[in-house]
């Protein structure tokens, strides 16, 4: 990262570089054009900030005069518009010339953390579904920096997949009132549902088998679909939740519907799969 100029031009045909570095450092886009006033008070302190901080985040300069599309792509319609990227994707934004206390106040809450090699390595244990060291890693990153938000929602997830509900509950439930909107807190509570579902549940074989004797065993089947959304299979998880739909709307107090509609969240609401379930949902309802 340090080969890396703490201050570039952002152009259109390089900005996926711009995204790839971003899940290394924050990268702070300055939307600016030569006419503008503010943008004249804002761009030195942005500029100093950029040579303070070293190399923490990446200073980028879109003049939208000579990158009228990438203006368009995110909505610049004033400048000075500064946009911060982090891990491929815009997380913050202000409009406006702000005086340099306010920058560093939006700057540094996205600076990366010594707790963050941690999570990362969490996360990295999900993927290969080691458990026990995504739930050490996470404790551990939250240890070293307990107010950390990334260390506690990783921690969440890990203590979910290990079937740990009732302390990942208390954690969600302990998470700052303006976080519950967020996309990844509304993941975890997903994610909290069926592992709720599953806890204390017979394995997915069982299931399975007590499904087959007796189609209208929805509970069977419901614990099933949450085993199969704790292991990815979406589509048959879908199924099954459907038929409960078709046999008992009122099963477990519209357990199935509220279901389906978090797997559409985990799926992240769009897609050939959520829209055609969606539909087979509709008709079940109505």
């Amino acid at each position: 990262m340090n080969t890396i100029p703490s201050i570039v031009d952002a152009t259109l045909d390089h900005f996926n570089d711009l995204l790839e570095i971003s899940r290394e450092v924050p990268v702070v886009v300055d939307f600016w054009a030569e006419w503008c006033g503010p943008c004249k008070s804002l761009m030195p302190i942005l500029t100093k900030l950029a040579e303070e901080y070293q190399g923490k985040f990446i200073l980028a300069k879109a003049n939208i005069d000579a990158e009228q599309e990438l203006a368009m792509q995110f909505g610049v319609r004033s400048v000075p518009t500064v946009i911060l990227f982090r891990h491929g994707k815009p997380v913050d934004q202000f409009m406006g010339a702000q005086p340099e206390s306010e920058v560093r106040r939006f700057i540094d809450p996205h600076l990366s953390r010594p707790a963050d090699a941690r999570i990362q390595a969490a996360r990295e244990s999900l993927e290969r579904h080691d458990v026990a060291s995504a739930l050490e890693q996470a404790r551990a990153a939250l240890a070293e920096d307990e107010a950390y938000v990334p260390a506690q929602l990783v921690l969440i997830e890990a203590l979910l997949t290990a079937g740990e509900v009732v302390e990942a509950g208390a954690r969600i439930d302990q998470l700052p009132v303006d976080m519950l909107a967020d996309p990844a807190v509304e993941r975890l509570r997903a994610l909290r549902l069926f592992a709720e579902a599953a806890a204390d549940a017979p394995e997915q074989a069982a299931l399975e088998q007590a499904v087959a004797a007796d189609e209208g065993d929805l509970e069977a089947r419901y614990r099933l679909a949450a085993r199969l959304v704790q292991a990815g299979d979406y589509e048959p998880a879908l199924e099954h939740y459907l038929a409960i739909l078709r046999r008992n709307r009122n099963y477990g107090d519209d357990a199935a519907r509220k279901a389906m509609v978090a797997v559409f969240d985990l799926l992240g609401g769009s897609g050939g799969l959520v829209t055609r379930y969606r539909a087979k949902m509709a008709q079940a309802l109505y």
